[in-house]
């Protein structure tokens, strides 16, 4: 019995102890815990090298794992599992980073969390410039940085020039289109908003040398002023086209005042002053006459090192040329050394006075070139010899240069202004001061002279005197007017017609100098004039000798010149019919003498080879294979010429053969044709060496 009970307590024990172990395997509340959101989080570590990299851990009670969304433009989340992290490179901004957490039973939760990611600002910025002349080049270096910026600070500062590449050590360069001073600036971004600049000044342009013109954009004009000198780039008072250094003594300036014209650097080469050489040339525009400009040079390197002269201005309000000898050095300074190094220079404009406000100018600094043996000038006056002295003498605030003719590069002239303020009667004489190497050989029945005169108006006055070199009491004027505007015109004066109110022609004089006067009568106005081809007698017209020569003219005078066996007459045609029925022509008959036996003509007026390069010449010859020299030389430097020979094909009939000369030099001027038949053989007169020719001209 008592076993029985046993048995049955048991059973049912066991009975009790299974339905509590149902109830505790099936209660999972437990988990309820994962669904609270405030216990799910991201933890953020964000790198300080402006990468952008990011390790988010999630963080949550009961998850099993996680999903991480980003929050850009990453549409795939990444799983996480408890404990560990997950790295992510970002943008600057801010993002939404979404942490989804799940438990055992799939059962999630989430929370969104902002991430913000900002880039520091660059540091340690460094900007390298190298300059060469125009062209600068630019490099930089800094921390943090992702790319650079460079501004150049000129006018194409609209869009900025990045560097070609992130990688330093690869700079850019840029050529600036004039020299100046410019604000260089480079901006070093981080990959975000933070950025970095610096800026620098920088001076660009090529290092100034003599000659110093101030006319080049390539050349870096900064001077250096002391003690109340104010010094500019300015416009020539007389000429608005020339660039000038101007310099105003300000008031209260230091007796001493000046400027330096090569500072810091000096000039790019030494002054070459040595033995024989020790003068130095400057063109100055003062206010004044009998003011004192004092010229130094110096090391640059070396202060002490220095030497300095003084020249007193001779006139008011005109330019002039002043010439710095230091071989007399000022007083109390020392001595010019030729083994010194002087390659810096300075200006003092009414040196030893206060300044008052005085204003000046300055141009062509540069060292006095060799002097030129030149022969004396002489009528005609064409201004094209090299060899000849063409120097004239303004006056009455009249400026004349030399120039090129304005419509014809190749041929050179004289161009006088007559500036805003020039005298009534501001002229310019030719020849000064030795005058004219000959008389001007004036009698009773021959009385002109002309002038060619590109004019820029209609009807104005010119005025041509000439006199006695050595007594200005005895001279002659007269006028003539412009018919022509913006063209040239031969313009005749006729002395025996002088101007009114001056003295009458005396052809006893010994008239030997001429000047000329532009727009006679009325002040100046800054009109301008070209002109040329100042001679004696009948202009350039129907009468002169001027290609085509055709030999026709009754009137004209066919002035060959024969030398060494060639002798040129003008016959009537022998062979009148085919290509020449012209009645006259040139016979050359080569007699003894040297093989380059032949004649020459001068033209009136140079031969234009600007637009016509090719001569033909009509010939008959005794014999096929005669060669015909057909030359062309300069009027005074027969060195200067150009020549082409071609052998005949027929014989005892007229043919006209060619002559290319298209390889000649436009630059030079040519008024002589030369003509020599079988060059290298000598003629002796006979049939066989007797030639007609005719028709000369340029096609």
């Amino acid at each position: 019995m008592k076993t029985n009970k046993f048995i049955i307590g048991l059973c049912c024990s066991l009975i009790f102890l299974a339905g509590c172990q149902k109830d505790l395997f099936n209660d999972i509340s437990f988990l309820d815990s994962v669904s609270s959101s405030a216990k799910l989080s991201a933890l953020y570590d964000i790198t300080q090298d402006n990468t952008g990299m990011v390790t988010i851990t999630p963080n949550g009670e009961g998850a099993t794992y996680y999903e991480v969304y980003y929050g850009d433009n990453t549409k795939t989340p990444v799983k996480v599992l408890p404990g560990k992290n997950t790295v992510h490179q970002y943008a600057e901004g801010v993002h939404k980073v979404k942490v989804v957490g799940y438990n055992s039973l799939g059962v999630k939760t989430e929370v969104t969390q902002d991430l913000t990611v900002s880039f520091k600002a660059p540091e340690d910025l460094k900007m390298t410039l190298t300059q060469n002349g125009l062209a600068l080049t630019v490099d930089a270096t800094a921390l943090y940085e992702t790319y650079y910026k460079v501004f150049f600070g000129d006018s194409n500062n609209v869009t900025p020039i990045p560097f070609k590449t992130f990688i330093e050590g690869q700079p850019i360069t840029y050529t600036y289109a004039k020299a100046g001073t410019y604000d260089v600036k480079v901006v070093a971004l981080s990959g975000g908003a933070a950025s970095s600049q610096v800026v620098k000044t920088i001076k660009v342009g090529k290092q100034i040398d003599l000659p110093i013109g101030f006319d080049d954009v390539n050349y870096d004009y900064t001077f250096g002023d002391f003690d109340g000198a104010a010094s500019s780039i300015a416009a020539d008072p007389k000429d608005a086209a020339n660039k000038v250094m101007k310099v105003v003594k300000t008031a209260g300036a230091q007796v001493w005042a000046g400027t330096t014209m090569s500072t810091n650097l000096g000039l790019a080469k030494a002054i070459p002053l040595k033995s024989g050489a020790t003068t130095m040339q400057a063109r100055v525009y003062s206010p004044a006459a009998g003011i004192t400009v004092k010229l130094k040079v110096e090391d640059h390197n070396n202060a002490n090192i220095a030497v300095e002269t003084d020249v007193v201005t001779t006139v008011a309000n005109a330019w002039e040329v002043l010439e710095f000898n230091f071989a007399n050095q000022s007083a109390g300074t020392p001595a010019v050394n030729f083994a010194n190094n002087y390659d810096k220079a300075s200006i003092f404009f009414d040196f030893g006075n206060g300044g008052s406000g005085k204003v000046f100018y300055m141009d062509d600094l540069k060292m006095k070139p060799a002097a030129a043996v030149l022969s004396q000038i002489n009528l005609p006056v064409t201004f094209d010899a090299t060899t000849v002295n063409y120097a004239v003498t303004d006056f009455g605030n009249n400026a004349t240069i030399d120039a090129v003719d304005p419509t014809s590069s190749s041929n050179k002239v004289k161009k006088t202004t007559k500036p805003n303020g020039a005298e009534t009667w501001a002229g310019t004489t030719i020849g000064t001061p030795t005058g004219f190497a000959s008389k001007i050989p004036i009698t009773s029945s021959a009385t002109t002279m002309s002038v060619r005169v590109y004019s820029p108006a209609v009807g104005l006055k010119i005025r041509l005197k000439i006199e006695d070199k050595d007594d200005n009491t005895k001279s002659v004027e007269t006028d003539a007017l412009t018919t022509k505007a913006n063209e040239w015109e031969t313009l005749v004066f006729d002395f025996s017609n002088q101007a009114t109110g001056t003295a009458a022609l005396n052809t006893a004089y010994t008239l030997n100098k001429a000047s000329i006067f532009f727009d006679f009568g009325n002040a100046g106005s800054g009109k301008v004039f070209y002109w040329d081809d100042v001679q004696f007698g009948v202009p350039v017209n129907a009468n002169a000798i001027a290609l085509p020569l055709t030999f026709e003219s009754s009137t004209i005078n066919y002035a060959f010149t024969n030398f060494d066996g060639g002798a040129v007459t003008i016959v009537n045609n022998p062979a009148s019919g085919s290509i020449n029925t012209t009645a006259k022509v040139a016979k050359m008959v080569k007699g003894a003498g040297q093989s380059w036996g032949g004649s020459y003509i001068t033209l009136d007026s140079r031969i234009d080879f600007s637009t016509n390069k090719t001569f033909k010449v009509k010939v008959y010859s005794p014999r096929v294979g005669a060669k015909l020299l057909l030359k062309v030389e300069n009027l005074t430097d027969d060195t200067i010429a150009f020549d082409k020979e071609v052998a005949t094909t027929k014989a005892n009939e007229w043919e006209e053969i060619t002559f290319d000369y298209s390889a000649i030099s436009t630059t030079n001027s040519y008024q002589k044709i030369v003509l020599i038949f079988d060059l290298g053989t000598v003629g002796d007169g006979s049939a066989n060496f007797t030639f007609y020719f005719d028709d000369i001209k340029l096609n």
